[in-house]
């Protein structure tokens, strides 16, 4: 019985020539990360253990991202706490105002994220690195604290399910819509704790944005990670970014999967998750009825990417953000906001009437640059969409791709390019 590209990379750090679903393993890490939300609690279960610095100052990247620049004297002090910590312990990829970024699509901008690595994050999106074939998961901060001081964590071996992507998807269908119409089809639990593994001759019309979307949202299936085989798409891109070797493993044929799905890409549709969770899906078609928005969110570590930003740019080019809506747009990283502005994303963005701002996970979990109040409606290209996630318990949701995030914001309701 063979192994998934799972089960071989952690089989591979932990020293072992297999492992099988269920059981438990002690696996080197090649990478731990925190940001400015949960590093502070590692950092004082750190101070607990009564340590000697970390395990490897070059295997730990810390990136105050959520409350980024502050918003409020505790997220400076949390910042504070962050850099102080950094600096004492010399960490080498500290990443905060002026080389900032949100976290998961920094990361392997720098390089830092390869095929065959282990990686943990006291982030629950800490999956998105499974994108360049690589083993990423989210873990609580006490977890991020051993792994720092130990450059080792615990698991247990996940089960996986085979999607088999097919096909190529038609204009303004892209990966986010991939992730919703899994999402939708599965449940938020459908994946409970396994590994959801991509695999087929559609993944080559995916672009590496694509991908990063769809392992990104593993988590809200449940998945303890995505992953994507390493095909030559992904490695030009490591190529460009990295100097780390890396290691691509490859599931054997005889592999055991829990379940199997076909999907294909051109059979999908621009996908929304109404309120209150990401299963709750409908297609553009699906959705008869006007439902009136008040903000439009594009950015976020799931869609606040080069691509998102040049299909927002594209739908918005000659257009205008309807009266009342509120259009807030951030680019993921310092190097995608300068490349946006050197193509004159930027310029057509604000005279469409939106705002740009610098990059900030922000208004995604509610923290600040775009809360909802009582009884408003927003079109994000972000995550989740829970009960009062982005600001009031009163407000709502709706989870999309940037194309159909960029169209409602000029119609002032739900739409999607096909209809401007």
């Amino acid at each position: 019985m063979g192994m998934t590209m799972t089960q071989k990379i952690l089989a591979a750090h932990a020293g072992l020539e297999k492992v099988e679903t269920g059981q438990l393993i002690e696996a080197d890490l090649d990478l731990v990360l925190g940001n400015d939300i949960t590093s502070p609690v590692a950092i004082k279960e750190m101070e607990k253990m009564n340590v000697e610095g970390v395990f490897d100052k070059d295997k730990i990247a810390l990136v105050p991202d959520h409350f980024v620049p502050n918003k409020d004297i505790k997220s400076a002090e949390h910042c504070k706490c962050v850099r102080e910590f950094a600096y004492r312990n010399e960490i080498t990829n500290y990443f905060e105002v002026g080389e900032m970024g949100i976290e998961h699509a920094l990361l392997p901008e720098k390089g830092l994220t390869v095929a065959g690595d282990v990686i943990i994050g006291a982030d629950s999106h800490t999956c998105t690195y499974g994108a360049l074939g690589a083993f990423s998961t989210g873990v609580g901060s006490t977890d991020m604290a051993a792994g720092m001081a130990t450059g080792k964590a615990w698991f247990k071996v996940p089960g996986a399910i085979k999607f088999n992507i097919v096909g190529k998807p038609s204009e303004w269908v892209s990966g986010k819509d991939v992730i919703l119409h899994i999402i939708g089809m599965i449940g938020v639990d459908g994946a409970l704790y396994k590994s959801m593994e991509f695999v087929g001759e559609g993944i080559g019309n995916l672009t590496m944005d694509d991908r990063f979307t769809i392992a990104n949202m593993a988590i809200e299936a449940g998945g303890k990670n995505g992953i994507f085989p390493v095909d030559d798409l992904a490695a030009a891109y490591m190529k460009e970014h990295s100097v780390k070797p890396y290691t691509v493993y490859e599931a054997d044929e005889d592999a055991v999967y829990d379940e199997e799905y076909t999907i294909d890409l051109s059979t999908l549709r621009p996908t929304v998750a109404f309120p209150h969770l990401p299963e709750n899906t409908k297609t553009i078609d699906e959705i008869t009825e006007d439902i009136k928005i008040d903000q439009v969110v594009i950015g976020s570590c799931t869609n606040g990417r080069l691509d998102d930003l040049r299909i927002a740019a594209k739908v918005l080019a000659g257009r205008h953000v309807a009266k009342g809506i509120r259009c807030i747009i951030i680019p993921a990283t310092q190097a995608i906001y300068m490349q946006a502005m050197e193509e004159g994303l930027l310029k057509t963005f604000i005279e469409a009437g939106a705002v740009v701002s610098t990059p900030t996970c922000g208004p995604c979990l509610g923290g600040y640059m775009g809360i909802l109040a009582e009884g408003e409606r927003c079109v994000s290209t972000t995550n989740r969409n829970f009960v009062g996630r982005m600001g009031h318990v009163k407000s709502e949701i709706y989870l999309a791709s940037p194309a159909v995030a960029a169209a409602s914001a000029v119609m002032g309701k739900i739409s999607c390019p096909c209809r401007l």
